[in-house]
């Protein structure tokens, strides 16, 4: 599972869509809650993706760095850093060229050696 983690973490730095969704179950839940802009959920492997592309265009780079890691039976916690230079004016008020900075946790669960839900709080 760790692996699979810091895989999925890798690919999703290097803004690498195809690296992540090999990693990913056919039914894999996507959920992003924030105390800021709400939630975003999408379910399913294709709907996972047209979210995973969309946000392409937003950064000029992203970062998540591992802070702590806790494993479970099939599950894992996960807490994260985060920092990505935006490419794009935000509804927010954020510019492009302005650095985001976001600290919260990723819960993954795992279903036949893939990561089948990805809940990330910040």
């Amino acid at each position: 599972m760790e692996n699979l983690i810091r895989q999925y973490i890798d690919a999703y730095n290097r803004m690498d869509v195809p690296a992540m969704m090999a990693l990913l179950h056919d039914v894999i839940v996507f959920e992003n809650v924030s105390n800021t802009q709400g939630i975003t959920a999408t379910s399913g492997k294709a709907n996972f993706e047209t979210l995973a592309r969309q946000s392409l265009p937003v950064f000029r780079s992203r970062r998540q760095t591992i802070r702590s890691l806790t494993l479970g039976e099939r599950t894992a916690a996960v807490e994260i850093e985060y920092e990505a230079v935006l490419a794009i004016d935000l509804p927010t008020g954020l510019k492009a060229g302005e650095t985001m900075q976001l600290r919260g946790v990723t819960v993954f669960a795992f279903s036949d050696g893939k990561i089948a839900r990805i809940s990330d709080y910040s």
